[in-house]
Parts: structure tokens; sequence; C-alpha cells
């Protein structure tokens, strides 16, 4: 008798024995786009924007192919779970409103949903037109971070750059140029020849292998210093845990009788992805690579009580990894994950943006 289980989103019933059966779950995914061009030409750039195919801040042919891998990826890992057909009821898709992101949704749905049976419009394309939603810019709080328009979050910024926890995990990489003293504070990380060096474009004289390592390793901590280091909780209020509140009003939503939703699909940055990571305290300190993906997978078990594993995904040649949220096991039960997570939760997110509050626990 076939169990009526959803794989992979069904597990082996650890001590007891058995399986877990699956009534109602979700599957929510995160992920940054593909491989792009540079935002801008770095100061001593040798290469003009009318260099690089459709200027800069585009998704290159190599970042289409990343998510397009990462679609194929997601079909196979939950080939058990969702349908083999697209179904407009059980998707929901949203990117922020770049071109990359953008692209970077598009091919991801390629290779996710590619038309079968009587899905097929022409059988000389493996494609078909799925919708997606985009917010504004200025508008979208869920996955364009850091979020505008919050002066309390630019006040706390201000005071990270200033604080010692800060100034310590500069100071390795402070030089001297021309008698002044340049810290991360004067450099715009985005500007760095990082993409030259995947698309063999010639580099600057300075670039050598142990400034590029040092320029990644500060690009790192240009991320950290937006939504961690200091006073991590309260940044992550105003930043990610605007995203957390967002993924965990959806898994609530995904254990009534009524939701017909089986994945959530955001196609963001590596900022999104930092600062979802830093507000739950599972940040391993390092970069989120190009088409990283981060999973939330809700479970019930024959108990009828929910849980969440959490899994990343930062390299296409390894599966991804589990995550476990401190102070809760893996998987984690939904009431204790809301419960973990309620300090970054802010209910008026206006409000608090307007004006800073001092709390008793930093961090």
């Amino acid at each position: 008798m076939e169990s009526d289980c959803a794989l992979p989103l069904c597990k082996s019933g650890g001590g007891g024995g058995g399986e877990i059966a699956v009534s109602r779950y979700l599957l929510i995914s995160i992920f940054r786009h593909g491989d792009r061009t540079p935002i801008e030409n770095f100061p001593t750039g040798l290469h003009k924007e009318s260099e690089w195919p459709q200027g800069f801040g585009q998704l290159t042919k190599i970042g289409m192919q990343q998510q397009y891998e990462l679609g194929q990826y997601m079909r196979k890992r939950y080939s058990n779970f969702l349908n083999a057909t697209y179904n407009r009821h059980e998707i929901f898709i949203q990117s922020t409103d770049y071109d990359r992101t953008i692209m970077s949704a598009q091919v991801y749905l390629a290779g996710l949903f590619p038309p079968v049976g009587n899905q097929i419009w022409n059988p000389q394309i493996r494609w078909q037109p799925i919708p997606f939603r985009t917010v504004p810019l200025l508008k979208d709080h869920i996955l364009h971070f850091p979020s505008s328009n919050c002066p309390c979050f630019d006040e706390l910024q201000n005071e990270t750059l200033t604080s010692w926890q800060f100034q310590n995990k500069l100071q390795p990489y402070m030089v001297k140029q021309k008698g002044k003293t340049v810290n991360l504070r004067d450099c715009n990380i985005g500007l760095f020849p990082f993409t030259e060096i995947i698309h063999n474009y010639t580099l600057p004289k300075w670039a050598s292998p142990d400034i590029m390592k040092k320029m990644k390793e500060l690009a790192a901590l240009s991320l950290q210093s937006l939504f961690g280091i200091y006073k991590t909780k309260d940044k992550s209020r105003l930043q990610g845990g605007v995203l957390v509140n967002a993924i965990l009003k959806s898994i609530k939503n995904a254990t009534q009788p009524s939701n017909k939703r089986k994945i959530l699909i955001f196609s963001a940055h590596d900022t999104t992805i930092g600062a979802l990571q830093m507000a739950l305290n599972i940040f391993n300190g390092k970069l989120p690579s190009y088409s990283a993906c981060q999973f939330f997978e809700l479970y019930q078990e024959n108990s009828g009580h929910y849980s969440i594993e959490m899994y990343f995904r930062n390299d296409s040649l390894t599966d991804p990894y589990p995550l476990r949220l401190p102070g809760c096991t893996h998987p984690c039960p939904l009431e204790k994950f809301a419960k973990l997570v309620s300090p970054i939760i802010v209910e008026d997110w206006s409000k608090e943006c307007g004006k800073c509050q001092v709390r008793d626990s930093q961090s």
C-alpha cells in the first residue's frame, strides 16, 4: 500500500518508526538572482558600460544558466510534492523590481515548470508563461533590503559604523592611502571587480589574488554591518524580521484546511538572504553566492502538530545543508519557532521606523 506522504516532505518517524503523514504542507524558497554584470564601474575600472551585454546590473547568460539549474534542482528535489504541471492555485511568486531578479524568476520557473501534456502550446519551445508579482522598490519592505524611509534604521546603521564591535572587525582592512586612513565607509563594495573575474575581463594591476580575497572578506563584512554586528535585534525588527513575519504568516495560513498553496517563491538579493539569516541568527558570515537559496519546509506530524525545517543551498555542487534556529531542534515545532522569532517581529513598522526605542537586550 502506498503512503499518502508527498515525498520528500515525508520523514521517518524517529524512534517510534513508521512515517509521518503530511496532510498540509508548504515550501518557501528565497533565492538570490543569478550572475550579473557590474552595478556600475569601479573608480579604476577598465571597461565601460557599453562593453557589457545589456549594460550594468543585468543578468548574464551565466546567471540564466544558474537560475535554470536551480529551477531544475527544485523540480527534482520536490518531484513527489509539487504537481508535474503548473497549477496557479498552488504557487505564488514575487520578485523585487529589478531586471536581474525579474529575469531570474522567469528562468527559474522555466526550469521548475516546463510545459507538459496539454500545457505545451508550442512543441518547439519548452517554456510556458507563469505570472509573478513585483512591488515598487520604495514600497517593498518584504524583499528589498535595506528598506528605505526608515530613519531609525539609518540611525542604527550610523551607530554600527562607529561602534567598537564594528571597528574591531574593520581594523585589519584599514590602510593608509595618500596620508588618509581609508575604511569601509569610504568604499562601495558593489564597485569591486568580482564580476570581471567570472567573465575573464582584464583587471587593473592592483587587483592581485590577495587583494581580491580581502575585498571579498570586506564585502561580507559590509553585509554583516548592515544587519548585524551591533544591535542586531533592533535592526532585524526593521529589516529581516519583516520578511520573517511574512514567512510565518504564510506558514500559519498553510495550516488552514482551505489552503491550496504549496510553494512560495521569492526572487531577490544577497542582502535579502543576509537580512533574513541575520534576523534568524543563522548567518555563517559568508556572502550568499549567485543563485543561493534559502528553504523553509512545513510538515504536519501524525499527532497533528506542525514543524519547520530550514535548509540553505549556497553551492550547486552540493545538497542544501540544514539550518537550526538557535534555541530549537531540527525540525522545530511551529509554536516554538513562532515564540523564538517573536522578539524580531514588529507590529507597526512605520511607527517603529520613525523613532528608535531603547531596549534592554542588545546583540
